[in-house]
């Protein structure tokens, strides 16, 4: 079955080898992409949908989320816009709602969010693990989230539970725990922080990772400057996330690198924290992805339109540069090549926006401008 997406007003395939057409058409042949070009060399399709001269764009592609999890964190985030500062102990408030619920309630909340994801424009999308915190929760969080995305992560060490010694809890993220969540994990992170994680902690909860056959990626830098940036760059991680509180030898060695650098800006807008310098990394060469990072605690959105109107007003980002960021790096993040951008072969992900460019994502925060989304090549918005 093949489908001819005609009348589009611009065409952001976010691919180097086509760029942006106008007069351009695409036909998705079953769940890829057949043909892009322009519309008067178009070739014949079965079907054929008029989009109305609206902008279309790549899938967002999510690398960043945390949606295994129950109960929410409304009274931390009502406190600390009251003046009380964001601290990972929070994380525990949700490690015990999460603990307590069922399968079918976590279940019931990624599907939630998941829902939300595509309403917002986001085909592909990374899950962590993070709040369990023990060998079975954490393994049916990943489980679950399995279900919904073939990017899982496993985030053990998210924080250290209360009641463990530290020593015994890093054996276990390293031993038992990996054991039981590998079979439903492609990844392993480790949140690098104060309060949190050590250098020296998180690479060898890392090279554990590593040696169970995980690509690394670490939540790095941000609250404060650490060894998170340094450390994902030697160890080969996919991505470093947040980088809000870089260096410049951080930024030297993310831009001689292949680790991408995730900013999540709906989580300095929902703790009112400093936002990550996009232009100073660009400018120096890095690679710059947005991510939504939704999660019960610091960023409870999964509005990847707001993070790139907040990324172009805040981080400093071109309208270009922000979309670029949320579909074909978002990608790279994934380690995927599949998504993010549009191009014969590639999954048929897009976004039909109600506007006539993509600029609008900017130049119109709050509005919902996602008209269609397309999946593997059905319309499921």
């Amino acid at each position: 079955m093949t489908t001819l997406l005609t009348n589009i007003g611009l065409l952001a395939t976010q691919d180097a080898g086509i760029g942006e057409l106008t007069d351009a058409v695409v036909v998705l042949d079953g769940d890829r992409i057949g043909w892009v070009g322009p519309a008067s060399s178009a070739p014949a399709a079965d079907d054929a949908v008029d989009v109305g001269g609206r902008a279309v764009i790549p899938g967002f592609v999510d690398s960043h989320a945390h949606l295994v999890f129950s109960g929410d964190r409304a009274t931390e985030f009502a406190a600390r816009m009251s003046g009380q500062p964001y601290a990972a102990g929070g994380i525990r408030t949700t490690v015990a709602a999460t603990r307590a619920a069922s399968d079918e309630v976590l279940r019931a909340n990624v599907a939630r969010l998941a829902t939300e994801m595509l309403q917002a424009g986001i085909t592909t999308f990374e899950c962590k693990s993070g709040y369990g915190l023990d060998v079975p929760t954490e393994e049916r969080a990943l489980r679950i989230a399995s279900e919904f995305t073939p990017e899982t992560t496993y985030l053990g060490a998210h924080v250290v539970p209360a009641d463990t010694p530290r020593d015994a809890y890093i054996d276990l993220v390293c031993g038992e725990m990996l054991a039981a969540v590998t079979p439903h994990s492609k990844y392993v992170d480790v949140f690098c922080e104060q309060g949190a994680f050590d250098g020296d902690e998180t690479r060898q909860i890392l090279n554990a990772g590593i040696e169970a056959g995980l690509i690394p990626r670490v939540h790095a830098n941000q609250l404060s400057e650490g060894p998170g940036v340094q450390l994902a760059v030697e160890l080969g991680a996919a991505s470093a996330d947040h980088c809000t509180l870089l260096s410049d030898t951080d930024i030297d060695a993310l831009a001689g690198s292949s680790t991408v650098a995730t900013l999540l800006p709906l989580a300095e807008f929902s703790t009112r924290a400093v936002y990550p310098d996009a232009r100073r990394m660009i400018d120096a060469g890095v690679t710059v992805a947005l991510a939504t990072d939704c999660n019960p605690g610091s960023a409870y959105s999964t509005s990847m339109p707001l993070a790139i109107a907040l990324a172009v007003r805040d981080l400093r980002m071109t309208p270009t540069e922000a979309v670029y960021a949320a579909t074909a790096t978002g990608a790279q993040a994934l380690r995927r090549d599949d998504v993010g951008v549009i191009a014969v072969g590639k999954r048929a992900n897009l976004v039909v926006l109600d506007a006539q460019s993509y600029i609008h994502l900017a130049y119109r925060p709050g509005v919902p401008l996602i008209s269609q989304v397309w999946q593997n090549g059905r319309r499921v918005v």
